[in-house]
């Protein structure tokens, strides 16, 4: 009986591994993927970034459930850093205050959670970087034409249609893909490769 169960735990242990591996070979292919195009755009992303913290402004992360980690996440790597020993730089997640999430969604409706703050503290010249991997999320259009009646740019972070956040943004940043767990590892990854061309620009004009 023993050896019987150690089979069967083994063969379970067998499959589960070629799980893990065509995950791993799914995540890598998306990325693989990225068109010249969107490569480009990414590189403008970075440099957008950097133009908008050399002239004074901020950034501005803010989407929903795993999208709303990673504004976090990304945030966090602007403020603190990612590689390099520099001063911080200005990035806000709106996604971290839970009294303003519930009053806005209490007194307003939980698709002005975004809109609110945006009205609140983003200036001309900031930049929004909206993350969605449908492109739909009410709320975040919301933010998004908060964003525009403020004169801050966008940058919109989706999956592979881009959604109604396509028609506000300045910037596309749309993985081709329509899986959410390969969007979301997309946009990290993007987010990541943006804050380093981030710092790279700014250590090279310092």
């Amino acid at each position: 009986m023993k050896a019987t169960t150690t089979s069967r735990a083994g063969s379970q242990v067998k499959s589960h591994t070629g799980l893990v591996r065509a995950q791993l070979e799914e995540s890598c292919r998306v990325k693989q993927s990225f068109s010249a195009e969107l490569v480009e755009r990414i590189a403008q992303f970075g440099e957008r970034a950097a133009a908008t913290l050399g002239a004074g402004g901020k950034l501005l992360f803010f989407g929903n459930g795993g999208s709303a980690a990673d504004a976090q996440h990304l945030a966090a790597e602007f403020v603190v850093r990612l590689r390099d020993d520099r001063p911080p730089l200005a990035a806000l997640a709106l996604t971290v205050n839970a009294s303003v999430l519930t009053a806005a969604s209490n007194d307003y409706g939980f698709e002005q959670v975004f809109a609110r703050q945006i009205e609140a503290l983003a200036a001309p010249g900031d930049l929004l970087v909206a993350l969605s991997t449908s492109g739909s999320s009410p709320n975040v259009l919301r933010g998004a034409e908060a964003g525009r009646r403020r004169r801050a740019g966008i940058v919109a972070l989706t999956g592979e249609t881009g959604g109604k956040l396509a028609a506000f943004a300045d910037l596309l940043i749309n993985v081709p893909s329509r899986d959410p767990q390969r969007i979301q590892e997309s946009h990290i990854t993007i987010g990541h490769i943006v804050c380093s061309l981030v710092e790279q620009i700014r250590a090279a004009g310092s």
